[in-house]
């Protein structure tokens, strides 16, 4: 399996993130949302929101205004998943100017990646061809840092969920000696994921292989656990059972310790 990918389309980043939004993130589109206007000048949002089912997600227009885009959707509680990091995303994306509103809206949930792409019409003279300000104002800045900068890179917190995990990776140990962990890789499903576990370490692999017309490329992401966080005491990593699955944008792996020789 581990033969089927070419590391080498991977670009190494010495010491740095290739995302502020994602640690593990290797290569692709950054930061929780993007917006951006299309030659027609409709409106083309991408939000991240891994572990929300395909058919869960909630939209409208604001009512009033038509300026924005309320969406909101859950992730589902998973076998062996903690109650407590299950989460819950709410936010808003649109026009950021009083000459525009929206007049529709096609959205697609998909593998843990919200895509609308809104259409808009003009309603007030403006001194541009297109309208270039959108809500959140910050959306374009989210994933992206200056890389002369001397300052030590930190890892953004998702900010559109309101309630659960905020990072990432969770990991958590059960009572039956298993231990998970999640990774969220939105955009990528199961039949675009790699799991290779050796002696030292669980590495993973993924990469949405189809691309949507509106983004610039795939997304490639990349990164390990030690056996120092998975292993039960004493054993060998590969001596445990692993499995794994991709569902809705996130990756959840399992390591089973091996059964207790019973000697009664």
């Amino acid at each position: 399996m581990a033969a089927c990918i070419d590391l080498s389309r991977i670009p190494h980043i010495p010491g740095r993130l290739h995302a502020t939004n994602h640690p593990y993130q290797r290569y692709g589109p950054k930061g929780f949302m993007e917006i951006k206007a299309l030659p027609n000048d409709d409106l083309y949002v991408r939000v991240d929101l891994p572990g929300v089912p395909d058919d869960a997600i909630r939209h409208r227009v604001d009512a009033v205004r038509q300026k924005v885009v309320f969406f909101s959707g859950e992730e589902v509680l998973g076998d062996g998943d903690n109650a407590d990091d299950v989460r819950e995303y709410s936010g808003t994306a649109g026009l950021g100017c009083d000459c525009c509103e929206i007049t529709g809206v096609d959205a697609k949930m998909k593998d843990g990646v919200l895509r609308m792409i809104l259409t808009r019409v003009k309603v007030k003279d403006h001194d541009s061809n297109k309208c270039t300000h959108f809500l959140p104002p910050n959306a374009g800045k989210s994933g992206r840092y200056d890389v002369n900068s001397p300052v030590m890179v930190e890892v953004e917190e998702h900010p559109y969920v309101v309630k659960g995990r905020k990072d990432t990776l969770a990991t958590n140990r059960t009572s039956d000696g298993c231990f998970r962990f999640s990774v969220d890789m939105p955009g990528v499903c199961s039949d675009d994921v790699f799991v290779i576990p050796n002696q030292n370490e669980i590495k993973f692999y993924g990469e949405n292989k189809e691309v949507y017309e509106h983004d610039e490329s795939c997304r490639i992401f990349l990164g390990a656990i030690s056996n120092r966080q998975c292993c039960s005491f004493g054993i060998p990593l590969l001596s445990h059972g692993i499995a794994w699955d991709a569902e809705f944008g996130v990756l959840k792996v399992r390591v089973s310790p091996p059964p207790r020789n019973n000697h009664n």
